[in-house]
């Protein structure tokens, strides 16, 4: 039963803390591929802290918008909402500094049901430069930087790698070119890092496909690391080279690409430099 008193009130911070943790429990829940009852959660939730069922459905969805922007999967039905109470990112940090295995978790393997024309997906267009986010939400995602998290996440960088050739042998398959599903290769395991692409395709007509993964367990929008030498590639082959980007793979594994000129279609920011004490070719 909701508490009438507390109606429009700010949530505390053991209200937060309690409805970040539900949410989490779910969201593990959801991971694992196991059933579970949201509005069983809801009813208890309500109960533990006097909150009407809108106010807990929509703190659910402050919850889904916060973990959207950390990079990080949240759970379908739950749709993400922006209009938040700020303790909540205070609330997720807490969380999180006590929870650092969630971040980096892989989900666990699942049969790809859908086919492979059902994953591939639209490209997000760019954006004007949008209104800022909250500063303590900026301070939050500087702490737990998707960008970072899943460039030094390799189990997850090559569980979207495998996904990947996967998909590209069901899509020939599918297409009636099994001869060339057999062809495609995992260079990245097979060669090692360094060719500027992780997986080679190809096209119906039988032309090759050079694909450099990038996964996340985040939304469509989650920004990405591109080294020099992927860029380097792309401008050197730019009708063959192409980015995957796999989304949602915790939850709904989803796919968009990206061809060349890559500055049409996303906006490429230097963020990382090389240090050296010679200004020789190959040492800066």
């Amino acid at each position: 039963m909701a508490d009438e008193t507390k109606a429009g009130t700010p949530w505390r911070d053991d209200e937060l803390d309690a409805i970040v943790a539900d949410y989490f429990e779910m969201l593990e829940v959801e991971m694992s591929g196991r059933r579970y009852v949201k509005i069983r959660h809801t009813e208890a939730l309500m109960a533990q802290v006097g909150r009407s069922h809108r106010s807990v459905e929509f703190k659910y969805e402050n919850i889904s918008a916060v973990l959207g922007e950390l990079g990080l999967p949240w759970i379908p039905g739950y749709k993400p909402k922006r209009n938040y109470q700020r303790a909540i990112f205070d609330a997720i940090d807490r969380y999180l500094s006590g929870h650092s295995a969630i971040l980096d978790r892989l989900p666990a393997p699942r049969p790809m049901a859908d086919p492979p024309d059902a994953v591939f997906v639209g490209a997000p267009p760019v954006l004007p430069p949008a209104k800022p986010i909250p500063d303590r939400l900026r301070r939050l995602v500087r702490k737990f930087d998707p960008v970072e998290r899943d460039y030094r996440n390799r189990s997850l960088g090559r569980a979207g790698e495998s996904f990947v050739v996967d998909l590209e042998r069901r899509r020939l398959t599918q297409l009636d070119r099994s001869d060339l599903a057999h062809k495609v290769r995992w260079v990245a395991a097979e060669d090692g890092d360094g060719a500027g692409y992780d997986v080679l395709s190809f096209d119906p007509p039988a032309r090759e496909i050079l694909i450099e993964v990038k996964t996340t367990n985040g939304p469509v929008r989650t920004p990405f690391y591109l080294s020099r030498n992927e860029r380097d590639v792309a401008a050197e082959r730019p009708q063959e080279w192409r980015i995957y980007r796999v989304h949602l793979f915790a939850t709904d594994p989803r796919v968009f690409t990206i061809a060349p000129p890559l500055e049409n279609v996303v906006y490429l920011r230097p963020e990382t430099w090389r240090a050296s004490f010679d200004e020789r070719p190959g040492h800066s």
